[in-house]
């Protein structure tokens, strides 16, 4: 694998924004071992953009690490300043699983009754409201069976009404 190669800009920008981290792996007096190489690809995986700091004193070999690494993981290599290196590689997508059965939670809902004058506080009210799964089959409404069951229950008002009137 080869390092990605940045602008100068880009570097910048990277430096820019290491600015403030802490550094997420030291590496000690055994050098770069495998672990500590797999140590750092999971931080730049999980972070993106980190700084390494390297327990030697020569820097010509903190200046091999910080290249073996870039190499190594695919990253770039943004700064080697002291005994830190800050690399970078973009982050890896993530990826969502939806479970199922995981529906959305009840939910607290204000409700706001103003006064009529104006003059007082509106008074508040707290309902926790259960959501309900969505179908996932359409339901079939039409207007012609909507219009036949408006007319059916409207007229079996009107009989119960009128069978009311003659018994009085």
């Amino acid at each position: 694998m080869t390092a990605i190669q940045l602008t100068s800009a880009q570097r910048k920008a990277q430096r820019a924004d290491a600015h403030h981290l802490d550094p997420v792996v030291t590496i000690g007096s055994e050098g770069l071992t495998p672990a500590v190489q797999r140590e750092i690809d999971a931080a730049l995986n999980a972070h993106g953009l980190i700084k390494v700091r390297v327990f030697s004193d020569a820097r010509a070999e903190r200046e091999l690490m910080l290249a073996t690494l870039a190499d190594a993981l695919s990253a770039a290599p943004i700064q080697h300043i002291g005994k830190l290196l800050v690399l970078w590689r973009p982050m890896p997508e993530k990826i969502s699983v939806e479970r199922e059965g995981r529906g959305a939670g009840p939910r607290v809902v204000k409700i706001l009754k103003f006064s009529k004058s104006g003059n007082h506080r509106a008074q508040v009210k707290k309902i926790t409201v259960a959501l309900e799964e969505i179908p996932t089959e359409p339901v079939e409404t039409s207007e012609s069976n909507n219009a036949s069951n408006t007319s059916k229950t409207s007229n079996t008002s009107k009989t119960s009404n009128t069978s009311n009137t003659s018994n009085t």
